[in-house]
C-alpha cells in the first residue's frame, strides 16, 4: 500500500505496475535503508548538506579556459594564450541555484508536483542545478543525454506526458525538431544562454529560498528511459527513497569514501550510472565532484592529474585507452575505480593494473534497479569476476522456471533489493522483467562455489558498445525506413575495443548498388535520425536473412556467426 502522495498531478502513480506486478522489496536488514515516510530525496542530498555544515566546502567542479596575454618569442606582439581554469560551485551555491530554479518552474511555468520535467544538457553545474530544482519542487526528472535526436526526444516526451523542458541553448535545435512531433510539450525554457528569455535571467527574478514539497518516500522522483529489446524505449519509474538508497548501498560498503574525495569520469548524469557516481554518491558523504562535458582518455587522466580526483567511474573502452597512456601522467591522487555499463573484460582489468597499481571496482547495474547491485572491491576482487551481491541486494542464478540451478550452472540472473523495476505502462515488458518478486536482468551468468557471480553474456538483443546500451530493433527500425533497404537485421558483432559493435545485415531494394557510397550513405541516415553512437560501424549487403519457418528472422545465427569470426 503506497502512502498518500504529495503529487497533484498523478500521472506516474496512475501508470505504475499493479503491486503484484513488482519485485519483492526488501532492505536486506540495513537498518539504513529505513527511511521516513515523508522524504524528498533533493532536500536530503543538498538542503540538509548545508545544514550540516557542508555549506562553504566544494560540491562541483568544471573545467574552463581563461585567455592570457603574453608576448611573443620576438618581443613585439601580445599573444593570447589558453589557460586551464576550474570553476568551482560550493554547496551552498548549487543550493541557491537549485531554489532560483525550482522558483522558476514553480512561479513562472506553473509546474505542480508529480509533473514530468526533461532536462538535457551535457555534464554541468547546471544540468545538476535543474535536476534538484524539479526534484525540490515535486516534480519528477526526466534526463536526456545531447546525443539524442529529435524522433527519441518525442517518443520520451510522448511516452511521459512531459509538458516543460530545460535545455542547454546549444542543444535546442533537436528539442524544437521533436516539439513539432508531438502536441505535449508546451515550455522549454533554454539555459547556459545570456536571452533576456532564458533561465538566467529569470532566476535572477526569484528569490535565494523555497519551499521544498514535501513529497513520500514513494512518490515518483524520477523516470529513466532505456533503450530496451523491442526498439521502445522503456521508462523505469523510481522513488525518492530509491535514490537514497542506492547512496547507501554501493558507495557506503565499496567505495567507502568520504568529504575529501574527489570523484570523476564520463558516465552522463542522463544515465543513472552517472546520476549515481557522477552527483548524488558524492554529495551523500559531503564530497565534490568534476564534471565534464567531453570526456576523452587523455583528457581524463589530465583532469586526474591536475585536480588531484580520487575516484573515477567510466566504462571499460575508455579504461582500456587509458591504460597505454597513464604513464605520461601522475596518477598518486586516484584510489578507487570504477568500471561499469558493460562487462569489463580480464585483459583491460590487468592492463590497468599494471598501469596504475589499482584493481578496477567491476560492477553489474541496470536502468530497472537503478545502479549496481553485484561488485567486490580491494582484496575481494576476484579477477575476472564480477564480485558478489552488494549489501542490501540478493542475487541467484536460475533455470527458464526460475529455479535456482546449482553452483556452476550458466543460467538467468534474478536480483532483488531495496531498489527495482517498475516500467512506465509496460504491462508486458515488466511482466517478463519481474517474475516470481524477481528482477530478471536478460544477463547470463554463472554463480562459483564461493558465491562469485561471473557474466556470461546477454540473454536478448541488446548490444553493449562502448559502454552503451543499443537496441538492434531500434537501429533495424531507421534503416528498414530509408529507401534503399529491403529487409535488416542488426546484431552485436565481438570488438576488442568497444565490447561489440554494432553490426547491419541489410538486403537492398531492386536496383540499389551493394558498394561503399551506399554502406556510408545509410550510416549517415542512421546518425541524422538518431543518437550517432547507435549507427552501424559495420555492414554487410546479403540476398537474404536467416528465417525460422514461421518467418522470423533468426539473429542468434548472425551473432554466432560473428563470434565465430572473431574466434577463428
Amino acid at each position: 500500500m503506497l502512502d498518500p502522495s504529495a503529487h497533484r498531478d498523478s500521472f506516474t502513480r496512475n501508470h505504475l505496475p499493479p503491486p503484484e506486478q513488482w519485485p519483492v522489496f526488501d532492505n536486506g536488514g540495513l537498518a539504513d535503508l529505513d527511511y521516513p515516510k515523508r522524504l524528498n530525496a533533493a532536500v536530503e542530498l543538498l538542503d540538509r548538506m548545508v545544514e550540516k555544515g557542508f555549506g562553504a566546502r566544494p560540491c562541483l567542479r568544471r573545467e574552463g579556459v581563461a585567455w592570457k596575454q603574453t608576448i611573443d618569442p620576438g618581443g613585439h606582439h601580445p599573444v593570447a594564450q589558453p589557460v586551464p581554469t576550474t570553476e568551482i560551485w560550493t554547496y551552498a551555491d548549487l543550493l541557491e541555484r537549485a531554489n532560483r530554479i525550482a522558483n522558476v518552474l514553480v512561479n513562472e511555468l506553473g509546474l505542480v508536483p508529480g509533473e514530468r520535467v526533461l532536462l538535457r544538457d551535457a555534464n554541468t553545474p547546471m544540468m545538476a542545478a535543474c535536476w534538484f530544482a524539479v526534484i525540490k519542487a515535486g516534480g519528477v526528472a526526466v534526463a536526456t543525454m545531447p546525443l539524442l535526436r529529435a524522433r527519441e526526444l518525442a517518443y520520451i516526451i510522448d511516452k511521459a506526458k512531459v509538458r516543460y523542458a530545460l535545455c542547454a541553448e546549444d542543444l535546442a535545435a533537436e528539442l524544437a525538431q521533436a516539439r513539432q512531433q508531438t502536441p505535449v510539450l508546451e515550455k522549454e525554457l533554454l539555459f547556459r544562454s545570456e536571452r533576456a528569455d532564458g533561465l538566467e535571467a529569470r532566476m535572477a527574478r526569484q528569490k535565494a529560498s523555497f519551499a521544498n514539497v514535501d513529497t513520500s518516500h514513494d512518490d515518483v522522483a524520477l523516470i529513466a528511459f532505456t533503450s530496451g529489446t523491442t526498439g521502445a524505449a522503456k521508462g523505469t519509474m523510481h522513488f525518492h527513497r530509491d535514490l537514497l538508497a542506492i547512496c547507501d548501498c554501493f558507495p557506503k560498503y565499496l567505495l567507502k569514501c568520504g568529504p575529501d574525495d574527489i570523484f570523476c569520469g564520463s558516465p552522463p548524469l542522463a544515465f543513472t550510472f552517472g546520476l549515481g557516481g557522477m552527483l548524488l554518491f558524492p554529495m551523500r558523504v559531503g564530497a565534490s565532484t568534476l564534471l565534464m562535458p567531453k570526456v576523452t582518455a587523455e583528457g581524463l587522466l589530465q583532469a586526474i592529474q591536475r585536480h588531484r580526483c580520487t575516484i573515477c567511474s567510466t566504462a571499460p573502452t575508455l579504461y582500456r585507452a587509458m591504460a597505454d597512456l597513464a604513464r605520461n601522467f601522475d596518477l598518486a591522487s586516484l584510489k578507487k575505480c570504477v568500471s561499469a555499463g558493460e562487462t569489463l573484460p580480464l585483459p583491460i582489468f590487468e592492463a590497468w593494473q599494471r598501469a596504475t597499481g589499482i584493481k578496477i571496482i567491476d560492477g553489474i547495474g541496470s536502468t530497472e534497479i537503478l545502479h549496481i547491485f553485484i561488485s567486490a572491491a580491494d582484496d575481494d576482487i576476484r579477477p575476472g569476476a564480477t564480485g558478489k551481491p552488494i549489501p542490501g541486494y540478493q542475487a541467484m542464478v536460475v533455470d527458464d522456471a526460475g529455479n535456482p540451478v546449482p553452483p556452476d550452472t550458466v543460467g538467468r540472473l534474478a536480483v532483488r533489493g531495496p531498489t527495482g523495476c517498475r516500467y512506465l505502462d509496460m504491462p508486458e515488458q515488466q511482466k517478463k522483467y519481474v517474475q516470481n518478486g524477481w528482477n530478471l536482468t536478460g544477463d547470463a551468468y554463472r554463480r562459483d562455489r564461493d558465491g562469485y557471480f561471473w557474466y556470461q553474456a546477454r540473454t536478448d538483443d541488446m548490444i553493449i558498445s562502448a559502454g552503451y546500451n543499443i537496441s538492434g530493433p531500434e537501429v533495424e527500425a531507421v534503416l528498414l525506413d530509408h529507401p534503399k533497404v529491403l529487409e535488416c537485421a542488426v546484431v552485436g558483432s565481438p570488438d576488442r575495443e568497444r565490447g561489440e559493435v554494432v553490426k547491419a545485415f541489410i538486403v537492398l531494394r531492386p536496383g540499389a548498388v551493394a558498394d561503399e557510397a551506399t554502406r556510408t550513405e545509410l550510416q549517415d541516415y542512421v546518425k541524422a535520425e538518431i543518437a550517432p553512437y547507435k549507427y552501424p560501424r559495420a555492414i554487410e549487403f546479403t540476398a537474404s536473412l536467416p528465417r525460422t519457418e514461421t518467418g522470423k528472422i533468426q539473429r542468434f545465427r548472425l551473432r554466432e556467426q560473428e563470434r565465430q569470426k572473431a574466434s577463428g
